[in-house]
Parts: structure tokens; sequence; C-alpha cells
């Protein structure tokens, strides 16, 4: 499989979950030059990351002693985490993968080339899963300001909630797509007040 072209204004933030610290740590290192990577060895310790951090992605080991990787996934999905979750792992497949919540999956031993094309395919995905909330939002947010005098709406907690989630959309599809920001410059100049 060829090297994936990763667009060079594009920055993913990735986690690494492996209770085997050699093989997160090499992964990661796998990862240098692709996107932001942070490790974690325990599933706690996965789960604390990403509720401390701006996680887009993580590459999620499956057998793990205390917390399993299956459980991890469970939680993550439960705490409607907004990322993608690529289950990188020793463990053959069976039918009950059906079920589980993942977006992908990968069996080790993973070669460099075919990480970075399963990380950069993920990346994209969210890039647009993204851009599709931020254009929902914004143009609520949009269609507000044409239409509802200043003083109206700068006191109304939900308008004030609408601009922040507008606001770290934006910048999630900017850090996410790179240098693509004529969609949303294209989508800032559509006129929605009354003609």
């Amino acid at each position: 499989m060829a090297l994936v072209s990763v667009d060079p204004d594009a920055e993913v933030r990735a986690l690494v979950v492996d209770d085997e610290k050699e093989v997160a740590d090499a992964y990661a290192l796998r990862l240098e030059g692709v996107c932001e990577t942070e490790t974690a060895y325990t599933g706690k310790q996965a789960l604390s990351t990403v509720e401390s951090s701006e996680i887009d992605l993580v590459l999620l080991d499956r057998h793990m002693p205390g917390m399993s990787g299956d459980e991890v996934l469970r939680e993550l999905r439960d705490r409607e985490f907004g990322g993608r979750i690529i289950m990188v792992t020793a463990v053959d497949p069976d039918f009950e993968v059906i079920e589980m919540p993942f977006d992908d999956y990968l069996c080790k031993p993973m070669d460099r080339e075919d990480l970075h094309a399963a990380v950069e395919h993920q990346r994209r995905i969210l890039a647009y899963e993204t851009l599709g909330e931020f254009f929902s939002a914004e143009s609520k947010r949009a269609v507000l300001e044409a239409e509802i005098p200043v003083e109206q709406r700068s006191d109304r907690e939900q308008y004030v909630e609408l601009e922040q989630r507008v606001s770290r959309l934006r910048d999630r599809v900017g850090r996410l797509l790179g240098d693509e920001s004529e969609l949303v410059d294209a989508f800032d100049e559509i006129n929605r007040e009354e003609v």
C-alpha cells in the first residue's frame, strides 16, 4: 500500500492505548509526523486522557488487564466521545465485532503505511462530520444574528452556548481540514437576512 499524502496543514490528535508500553510507544513513534500522539497504558488512563484533552482519534487495543479495550470502547461511546476509534489488536475478529461501536479494526502487527492510511482515512471522515455539525450550528447562529437584534440575543444562554459551540467546531474543522477554509468561507457568504 502506498503512503497516503497528508495535508501538511491538517492536524489530528491521536491517543494510542495499549497495556504493553513498548507496543504503544512503537505505534506512537510510527505516527510521528502524521499526527500529534499521546499514549495510555491502561483503560482508565485512556478515559482520563480523553476527558482532559481534545482527542480526535483513539487507537485501542482490545486485551488489557483491568479495563479491557472492549470496555473502554463502550465507555467512550456512552460518554458520546466525539472522535473516531480504531481497534488495533492481535485479537482475531469474530462475529461479536458486528455489535461493537468502533470505526475501523486493524490486526497487529501493523506496518507503518497501513497505519498512516487508516489514521488519514479516519481524519478525513471526522473532518467532514465535524464540518456538517459546524454548518448546522453556524446556520442557526447566522439566522439568529440576521433576524434578532443584538440586545435580545446577547443575554440568552442558549445563544451564547451556540456561539461557543460554533467557535469550537470552526477551530476543529480548521485543524482537521488544514488549508480548506474556502468551504467555511463560502458558507459564511450566504445571505440569511430577509430580502
